[in-house]
């Protein structure tokens, strides 16, 4: 594929996020640019801060989706006994409290795409029933008898590696082949840092259109500075820094 007819793949929305001059990062982009237009589940590794998310609605705003729900549930951010619920959604009764239906993140998610994070965070018992909704394409509500046909994508993501999980028994074998169908490992900003001038330039960019300042570029010794530093926090903590800079920045 020639450079132009890759520029046209890509929407203009998202033309800050695909301009890379790492080519670890153009491995990544060129993998999305193959999935990104079927329907075949996808498992986003790599450490907390790279991105995941942000891939994840890349994958589906250039998927025959698009204009259908994107659908997000952080597994690792609700309590255990929550998740199946929040997943499946529940009928009228099917436990004390529940006064009515109410409608999971597959049901939302009907025609798009459902992106759940932290997948290594969910339990035996729902890695049971995410398996049979993997297998056989229906789910059921809690407390409810009816199959549900799941017209869904499913995007998954952790920054655990799951086949060690997989080993330590921690994590259904057979749940994880279903979820690695198209793996796609995101580097660490450290292993990208020459991205970070670009990716800077992009957030002064937005912060100047939401804070109502003109702020113009940022000091090359800065620059060095940042791409010199090891970032544990990969692109969620260089935006945390270049966020709490901005606001301090009284020109």
């Amino acid at each position: 594929m020639s450079e132009m007819e890759a520029d046209l793949f890509w929407r203009p929305e998202a033309m800050q996020v695909v301009r890379t001059q790492s080519p670890l990062m153009r491995q990544v982009l060129e993998k999305l640019k193959s999935v990104s237009p079927t329907r075949t589940t996808v498992l986003l590794l790599g450490d907390t801060g790279v991105g995941k998310g942000m891939i994840a609605k890349l994958i589906h705003q250039h998927s025959s989706r698009s204009e259908m729900p994107f659908v997000h549930l952080h597994c690792g951010a609700i309590p255990e006994t929550l998740v199946e619920s929040e997943l499946f959604g529940y009928e009228k009764g099917a436990f004390t409290g529940a006064n009515k239906r109410k409608l999971g993140r597959f049901d939302k998610a009907q025609g798009g795409t459902l992106f759940l994070d932290e997948i290594n965070t969910i339990s035996p018992s729902t890695q049971i029933k995410l398996l049979q909704v993997l297998q056989e394409r229906i789910f059921q509500r809690v407390g409810g008898e009816q199959p549900i046909e799941a017209d869904v994508r499913i995007i998954t993501a952790s920054n655990a590696e799951l086949s060690s999980l997989c080993e330590e028994g921690s994590f259904r074998r057979d749940l994880y082949y279903r979820l690695s169908v198209f793996p796609i490992q995101l580097p660490s900003l450290q292993q990208r840092s020459e991205d970070i001038p670009q990716i800077v330039e992009s957030l002064i960019e937005w912060f100047n259109r939401h804070y109502y300042k003109d702020i113009q570029g940022i000091d090359p010794l800065v620059i060095k500075a940042l791409k010199q530093y090891d970032w544990p926090g990969n692109v969620r903590e260089l935006e945390n820094i270049i966020e709490r800079s901005y606001i301090l920045e009284k020109t």
